[in-house]
This record gives structure tokens, C-alpha cells and sequence, in this order.
């Protein structure tokens, strides 16, 4: 099941996307990339939500320096070995 958010946002957005159905798409995917943070949705659930594959969403939000895997020190230390 999915449900539909209406959120306004301020007219100055449109400055920065060509136009609405950009500021949406980015908007749907910026939504869906802090819910992934905040550990409330899946990669696979937050990449359904923007219209992206799991790969495709995990390498765009590791574009914008969001942490796409929680490594323990001992993991970091084995995969740079």
C-alpha cells in the first residue's frame, strides 16, 4: 500500500529545477533519502519511493555524502586490507 503526501513548498525551489515535475522527482528522492538515514525505510523501499532501482538510489544518495553502509571498525580494517 502507498499513500499520497501533498507538501507546499516556496516558489523559489522552481529557481533551482527546470521545471515542477523535476522539483518533484528531486524532491520524492531527497524525501526518501532521509527517510533511508534515519533508518525508517529500506534502500529498496526509499529507491521505490523516488522511482529508482536499489543500486541506482544507493549511488545517488553516496553522490550527496550520504553513508549507504554501516561498517564496525573491524570491517573497515578488513576491507582495506
Amino acid at each position: 500500500m502507498s499513500a499520497t503526501v501533498e507538501i507546499p513548498v516556496p516558489d523559489s525551489l522552481l529557481l533551482h529545477s527546470k521545471d515542477l515535475a523535476s522539483l518533484q522527482l528531486r524532491s520524492r528522492f531527497l524525501l526518501a533519502m532521509k527517510f533511508f538515514e534515519l533508518g525508517e525505510l529500506s534502500s529498496g523501499q526509499a529507491a521505490e519511493m523516488c522511482g529508482l532501482t536499489r543500486v541506482g538510489f544507493l549511488f545517488e544518495a553516496g553522490k550527496l555524502g550520504l553513508p549507504v553502509a554501516e561498517l564496525s571498525d573491524d570491517e573497515l580494517v578488513a576491507e582495506f586490507a
